[in-house]
């Protein structure tokens, strides 16, 4: 579903998230679907169409995250909050494998997201390994 946003507020996601998903980093080209506005705290949770609760995400990441806040660490079994892009650091909580083409969970709640969101799907890797091999170098690495 897309949301309308003033052209202002798409600006600064634009600017912020450098037209890439603010969840799983990868380009709005490498993933060939354009990226949407996600609500962080969905709307039904009281979330609101601010800038510091939405961010620019891909399809898949949108589709997975749903109205989802919390996701189970595979490791631990614990339910954690998921990544949220506005308040926290991408790096803390995530990094790429030596290849570029899959995300490694740093911490519970980069490992919960990566479950949550699917991050490392069947239809992104290759995606990404092909960029990967054409000279692509992951963003926040």
């Amino acid at each position: 579903m897309s949301i309308y946003l003033p052209t202002e507020l798409r600006l600064q996601l634009e600017q912020a998230d450098d037209h890439c998903c603010a969840y799983c980093q990868t380009l709005q080209a490498n993933s060939g679907q354009r990226l949407v506005p996600d609500h962080i705290v969905p709307e039904s949770q009281g979330g609101q169409r601010i800038f510091e609760n939405l961010c620019f995400a891909c399809r898949l990441c949108n589709e997975y995250k749903g109205a989802k806040t919390t996701g189970i660490d595979p490791q631990t079994g614990e339910t954690t909050a998921l990544f949220h892009p506005r308040q926290q650091n991408w790096t803390d909580h995530f990094a790429w494998e030596e290849n570029g083409s899959r995300i490694i969970g740093l911490t519970a709640v980069g490992r919960a997201t990566i479950t949550t969101l699917n991050m490392n799907n069947d239809v992104i890797v290759p995606a990404r390994q092909r960029w990967v091999t054409a000279g692509w170098h992951p963003p926040k690495s």
